[in-house]
This record gives structure tokens, sequence and C-alpha cells, in this order.
């Protein structure tokens, strides 16, 4: 059985009340809060039996406010990166916040992550609309987006659903940063993970991809057998992984990676119907920002997989298609599962 409970979690500047949802099993424990649908807590037993946070954040509404890296937050309308903050859509032209670099990220200056979304209790979770107008942030159309929550037993699912009144690219994710060891622990070098994908996207020195789908095999990037992190980061020439790995393009939740903390036996397993899976080491955590038990986070105290679109598609017509129009449904499933070893 899964419990559900809700309280207060703050007020926003100028007025609005942000409100946290307790979804509890025997196993897991997660937290989520109206404002940007943010997993604030994610707690998963060990195998000694003892349960530790294990997600990065927050422990007041003010650190979510501020300037923070996207800490467990939904993403959108179009996670990660598209060049330049420009698209063509139906011989329109469209030009978004450029918020990184010289290119637009996680749906601009105010995307998902920072507005207040409704919230409607559920047996056994919780789900949260909200409508972006048109013109948003740069983008066409009104889109409609649903974003539910859902626990059973060790597992959590993540559900997104949309519908547009003009055709606009959509990509949504959640944007959480795991630390199997328990959040404020070091860094991830302890992990092991696999990721299920024989090609990646090589990106520039802007983080775009080049359009080249390169095979994983014999690089650093193949990662379809368990490796440590530690080992795997070493021989890496790049300051740590922030590349989307490609997976196949269906209906169905498909495993797409695994990650072992062996000193806790602690397990998580995700599926996904995305195409892709953005697979981040923090390499832009610095230990600046302090998080949940006044925890510094420094680089590579987490890692980061963002089941998603591939990166800029929109720009890109090889990629997989990213455009919703009208009269169509954008629906796409996440699965994490949390389980020992």
């Amino acid at each position: 059985m899964t419990s559900v409970t809700r309280c207060v979690f703050g007020d926003l500047p100028g007025g609005g009340a942000v409100e946290t949802f307790c979804l509890q099993s025997d196993f897991v424990k997660a937290e989520i809060i109206s404002f940007g649908c943010i997993i604030t807590r994610l707690e998963t037993k060990d195998r000694d039996g003892n349960f530790s946070d294990i997600v990065l954040g927050f422990d007041d509404l003010k650190g979510y406010i501020n300037k923070h890296p996207y800490f467990g937050a939904v993403v959108g309308r179009v996670a990660n990166r598209i060049a330049k903050g420009k698209f063509t859509v139906d011989g329109q032209n469209y030009l978004l916040p450029i918020n990184n670099g010289p290119n637009s990220l996680h749906g601009g200056l105010k995307g998902f992550d920072k507005v207040l979304w409704t919230p409607e209790v559920l047996e056994n979770g919780v789900r949260f609309s909200y409508t972006s107008a048109d013109g948003e942030e740069g983008y066409p159309g009104e889109l409609r987006v649903w974003v539910t929550y859902t626990l059973s037993g060790s597992e959590l699912s993540v559900h997104y659903k949309a519908q547009t009144s003009v055709t606009t690219p959509i990509n949504v994710t959640n944007h959480s940063y795991f630390n199997l060891a328990g959040q404020g622990a070091e860094n991830i070098y302890d992990h092991e993970i696999s990721i299920d994908a024989e090609h990646y996207l090589p990106v520039d020195d802007t983080m775009i991809p080049t359009g080249e789908v390169a095979t994983v095999q014999g690089t650093c990037f193949d990662l379809r057998k368990p490796v440590n992190l530690g080992n795997q980061m070493g021989k890496l020439q790049i300051n740590g992984y922030d590349h989307n790995f490609c997976l196949s393009v269906t209906q169905k939740p498909q495993h797409c990676a695994r990650v072992y903390h062996k000193p806790s036996g602690r397990v998580l397993s995700v599926c996904t119907t995305q195409p892709g899976v953005q697979f981040y080491t923090a390499n832009f955590l610095d230990g600046s920002l302090k998080g949940k038990g006044g925890a510094v986070y420094p680089k590579h105290s987490a890692l980061c997989l963002e089941t998603q679109a591939w990166p800029d598609a929109v720009n890109k017509p090889q990629f997989p298609n990213t455009l919703l129009h009208p009269g169509e449904e954008y629906n796409q499933t996440t699965l994490f599962n949390f389980s020992l070893q």
C-alpha cells in the first residue's frame, strides 16, 4: 500500500502556497512539491534496512526559488539545449531566451521548473497540471501539461501528458540528482553504472549535438556492461559525462540504465518510453551551494539520468521527432525502480 499525505511547504514571494506531497510505501518515501513538480526527498533502504535520502536538494522553498541547477525538477517545454535558441516550425521562425552559453536550456528563463502547478491527490500518487500560454518563453501554442507521480512498492513512476493548440516542440523530463550513498556524500566514484545504448551523440564545445550518431564501441561511452564510475571517468578526456545515449523508439517502457552502489547495496534501475537518456555526472557543481542538512555539493557528487528526446532535435530532422501537433497527445513514462543487491 502507498500512503499519500500533503502539507504546506512554503509560500512564494508575491503569493501562492507551495504544497508538498509525501508518497510512502514500505521501501520508498518520496516528497514532491507543487513548485516545479520537484522531487525534494527520495528515501530508500540500504541492505541493513536503514532509510537514506538519495537525491540532492534543499530543506526549504527558498533554496528552490533561488538559482540552482534544476535539482529534482520537471523541466520543459523542451528539456536540454536548443542551438542558439532558434528553430522553425511550419515556416515560422521562433526565438527563445538564451540562458546557457549561446543556447537555450531547459525551457528558458522561466521554464516548467519555476512555475506553480495545480495538484490533484490520487490513490497512490499525485498529478500536477499546468497550462503554458501561447508564446511563453518564446514557444508557440497554448500547451496543457500533466505530470503524474505514482508509487507502487519499490517503483516510482513519472508520466507526462500534453496537448497543444499549435504545433510546438516538446521534451519533458525530471532532473533529479542521485547519489545512492545518500545526498551529501562526496562523490559518485564508488557507483557502478550500465546504460543499454549502442550509440551516443557527440557534442560541440557548447554541448550541442554535432548531428553524428556515433557508436559507443571502443569508446569511453560504451557502458553496455557495468563499469565503476571512478575508473571510467578517469579515462575521459573531458570534464565528465553530459551526453545523450540513444535508445530505441518504443511505446512501452524499456530498460535503459542501472546504477549500483556496493557499500549500501542500493540499486536504481530506469525504464522509459523516451528515445534517449542524458547521462550527466554533475560536472558543473562546485561546492558553492549548501543543500539539505547543510551538505555541500561538489563536482561529481551526483548523477542524473534524464530520460528525454534527443537534444536540439527540433533543428535536426534526422533525429526522432519532438513536434506535437494539435489533436495529438504527448505521452511519455519513466519508471525508477529501487532494489538491493
